[in-house]
């Protein structure tokens, strides 16, 4: 029997969950809520009038339609406890309860279950008292990380060189300017220095599946300088991860984290983003979590990803994970994010994009819309991150060089990317 699918959010990852189901045979049709202009392009799929963080008209919706299976892409609806009022609707969904959640939704909840379960991490200390955090940085060596304590769509890091930076940092978070009650409770972190390492998994509970390694690039500026962006491109497979980190990566982090999970009764179903640094020697430390896939790192995954989707999320919900036979294409794909110039800043919208009907997947290479929208058969700009332009290549020369070529085709009065996407691991 086929299945109707809800895929919640509007961004990159979602255009991507979109495409994937949408190639299912197990899928009937797929909605998407709210969606974005490219999420209305795929076969099977349509937009659907209903925020994200609406969880009443979105639970509803999905019990007039006859959804099998929910699928949620942000995180803010994750920490709100979308996935509990989906549960009491006897609605599957794909996505952690809200207590699950609160590994990415409070940095010192996620620091403390670290602790907790002896899970390798930088040394913190959290505040609430802005006085006590700017005598905690000048006690001890520059630099240090300042991070909001909660949901900041990934801006609310930053790494202090100097006390001035720091002391203007501390007021602005702690005194709700920056991101209001996300950065009223701060931690500050040792700050950590080699490679970024994206690892995400599916979980059902006691048992996980790895999905392919990536590489995100989190600044605006080429160089991975400038401000926290929530990514700005981002390729797979990672060519340093071996077999023997690897198992490292899953017995030093993705099994004490599962099993933590399960010892201390939160029930987490869903993916599960551990986003690591990994020095020179192979040491290992979780920078974050995130409850969900991360962006742009869904993007190339899911353009690797050979398996049904869909029948990998069900088999969470019905069968052992762990031993599910996912298939990848061995290729390298590369994404790279184009934004609207200022961002992550003030940026303007409803910029006519040009370009698109240039690429089809046939090519190796798929547009994936963030911040778009459609008006008068126009595609607009409506977001900061607009598109991740996705190609796959032989290596990682050949993807990126792919992708590229597709960037520089497509156009609208004010786009940006970096330049520099992949730089750290290109021959």
């Amino acid at each position: 029997m086929m299945i109707n699918v809800l895929i919640v959010g509007n961004g990159g990852r979602e255009h991507a969950f979109t495409w994937k189901a949408s190639q299912s045979d197990l899928v009937e049709k797929v909605f998407v809520a709210p969606g974005n202009a490219g999420t209305t392009l795929e076969t099977k799929a349509k937009n659907i009038k209903i925020s994200a963080s609406d969880i009443d008209a979105l639970v509803s919706f999905s019990k007039k339609e006859n959804i099998d299976l929910v699928i949620i892409g942000p995180e803010d609806p994750l920490v709100n406890g979308i996935s509990d009022a989906f549960a009491k609707a006897e609605i599957k969904c794909f996505g952690p309860s809200s207590a699950g959640a609160q590994l990415e939704g409070s940095k010192d909840f996620a620091k403390s279950f670290m602790k907790k379960h002896n899970i390798p991490t930088a040394s913190y200390e959290s505040f609430t008292d802005a006085d006590q955090a700017k005598k905690y940085i000048k006690e001890n060596s520059l630099p240090q990380v300042i991070k909001a304590d909660g949901l900041a769509a990934g801006k609310g890091v930053v790494i202090i060189d100097d006390f001035e930076t720091a002391e203007k940092t501390i007021d602005a978070f702690i005194g709700g300017k920056k991101f209001g009650d996300a950065s009223k409770k701060i931690i500050i972190e040792d700050f950590l220095i080699g490679q970024e390492l994206s690892y995400i998994v599916m979980v059902n509970g006691s048992e996980y599946l790895p999905l392919a390694t990536s590489q995100d690039h989190k600044t605006i500026g080429e160089g991975d300088v400038g401000l926290n962006t929530g990514g700005m491109g981002a390729y797979s497979p990672v060519p340093f991860v071996d077999n023997e980190l690897d198992n490292k990566i899953k017995k030093e982090v993705i099994e004490p984290t599962v099993k933590g999970l399960s010892e201390d009764g939160i029930g987490f179903r869903g993916f599960l983003y551990a986003g690591l640094m990994i020095d020179s020697s192979l040491n290992l430390k979780v920078l974050e979590y995130n409850c969900r896939f991360g962006d742009p790192e869904t993007q190339p995954i899911m353009l690797r990803l050979k398996s049904d989707l869909i029948e990998m999320i069900q088999t969470c919900f019905s069968g052992s994970i762990s031993d599910y036979k996912v298939e990848w294409d061995r290729r390298s794909a590369m994404g790279i994010v184009m934004s609207s110039s200022g961002y992550p800043e003030s940026y303007e919208t409803g910029k006519k994009i040009s370009g698109l009907d240039s690429f089809s997947y046939k090519d190796n290479t798929k547009v994936f819309h963030s911040g778009t929208r459609l008006e008068n058969n126009d595609i607009l700009t409506n977001g900061g991150r607009v598109l991740c332009v996705t190609a796959l290549g032989d290596d990682l020369n050949q993807s990126n060089e792919n992708a590229y070529s597709a960037v520089k085709q497509i156009d609208w009065n004010g786009k940006y990317y970096r330049k520099d996407i992949g730089y750290r691991v290109m021959k």
